[in-house]
């Protein structure tokens, strides 16, 4: 496969980024070899400068549930930008979307729009911390929540993909009083409200992990930190920038049943423009201002283009069995890699809800971030890099999410099980 032409950009973008690139994991460190540099994406397919063509289930980190350049998204985004691409002030696209994800999500009584997931999970935070005047937060080890400081602790994502535990330049008081529990433990929560009573504001989750590859709830713990900040006094938000619409149409806070306090969610909701909200019960949502004191503000929020896509986007979900066709396809995928892997004699543990999939290749199946690091990441960077050669853009590190998109057709999830049972049988 000739790559000549990312080789070239990339020896040009080490001399003007940092590490080449604009966000670390796309550098292909943890899995060695050379970042594709692409010149476009359609449908479920990413084209490089060189011409090749990979099937992509990284999706821009999850968003792009309807597939590269979908017509009807493109053609809201075309409308809306010849209208004018930023206003600075209020749009009817604003209560559109807003609504449209308030139907999807009915715990969310009030929303607020702003730019990025990093944005909306300090922003939820912030707002927490005004709601219950109380200074410290539990956050979970291996869940990553943004780079904003006091999140920067025990992180997921690229922090864990780079071996990097937390960030130079995050001052030691910025972090203080942000607590670090054991995903998928309740006595480590219970621990830390002893050890700091009447003291913690908030827990903030994300539902199913997605930052330390596919890691699901076990049964009762989502329940058991509802019942903890309840009797607490703390408030809970679940962090669904990355499973919102995706383990389930209406969030994991629908399929496990749980109301949080609030929600913060990411650019699934724009279309896979640049977008993220938090929002929640009324009255925590009030102290926003301008109606409240909690100041929080974004020139961009609200962006016409971004709410355009967004509204495009969403109403795609709502076509009939669109999302049973969605599961099916996830459902195809990860029985397929699993027989591949079987039948080859590879002990693989394969993670998956909803549209969110991990291929983790252990012996024991991963619950927290201590047995995700158990992992054998040599082995992963081999298999990504005989799927890359196979035509299938895999993310680039053992701890992330794997995702499927509306385009993802049957000739598409079975052309990707023939390459998985390829690279498998010479492995």
């Amino acid at each position: 496969m000739n790559i000549q032409k990312s080789i070239n950009l990339f020896q040009q973008a080490q001399t003007i980024f940092p590490g080449g690139v604009n966000s670390p994991v796309r550098a292909f460190r943890a899995v060695g070899g050379q970042p594709l540099f692409i010149e476009r994406g359609e449908g479920p397919y990413l084209y490089d400068v060189d011409g090749n063509r990979y099937i992509d289930y990284v999706l821009s980190w999850g968003p792009l549930i309807t597939g590269h350049a979908h017509p009807k998204v493109v053609e809201a985004i075309r409308n809306a930008a010849v209208k004018g691409t930023s206003y600075g002030a209020p749009s009817p696209l604003e209560i559109d979307l807003a609504k449209s994800v308030m139907d999807f999500m009915p715990n969310i009584e009030m929303i607020r729009f702003v730019n990025s997931g990093t944005e909306a999970t300090m922003s939820a935070l912030r707002l927490a911390r005004a709601y219950i005047k109380r200074d410290k937060i539990i956050k979970f080890d291996g869940c990553y929540h943004g780079h904003a400081d006091m999140l920067l602790v025990q992180a997921g994502s690229g922090v864990a993909t780079l071996g990097l535990p937390d960030s130079p330049g995050v001052p030691a008081n910025t972090v203080k009083d942000t607590l670090v529990a054991d995903f998928n433990s309740l006595d480590s929560v219970e621990a830390l409200y002893k050890k700091y009573p009447d003291q913690i504001a908030a827990i903030i989750v994300e539902p199913v992990a997605g930052n330390m590859g596919v890691i699901l709830p076990l049964p009762g713990f989502l329940e058991g930190l509802r019942a903890i900040t309840s009797r607490e006094g703390s408030v809970l938000i679940f962090d669904e920038v990355m499973t919102g619409f995706r383990v389930h149409l209406n969030g994991a806070q629908a399929l496990y049943n749980i109301k949080p306090d609030l929600t913060t969610l990411g650019k699934v909701i724009g279309g896979g423009l640049p977008v993220g909200a938090y929002g929640g019960k009324r009255e925590i949502m009030q102290l926003v201002a301008p109606l409240g004191p909690m100041y929080q503000a974004g020139t961009l929020s609200g962006n016409p283009l971004a709410m355009s896509a967004g509204i495009a986007a969403l109403n795609l979900l709502r076509e009939d069995k669109c999302w049973e066709k969605l599961e099916q396809a996830a459902g195809r995928l990860e029985a397929g890699i699993l027989s591949a892997a079987n039948k080859a004699g590879i002990p693989i543990q394969q993670t998956r809800v909803g549209t969110m999939f991990t291929t983790f290749f252990s012996e024991t199946k991963p619950v927290d971030w201590n047995t995700v690091k158990g992992a054998d990441k040599i082995r992963f960077r081999k298999f990504f890099q005989k799927m890359l050669g196979n035509g299938v853009y895999l993310a680039p590190s053992q701890f992330e999410a794997g995702f499927i998109s509306i385009e993802h057709t049957e000739n598409i999830i079975d052309a990707t099980i023939t390459a998985v049972t390829e690279v498998f049988r010479t492995w």
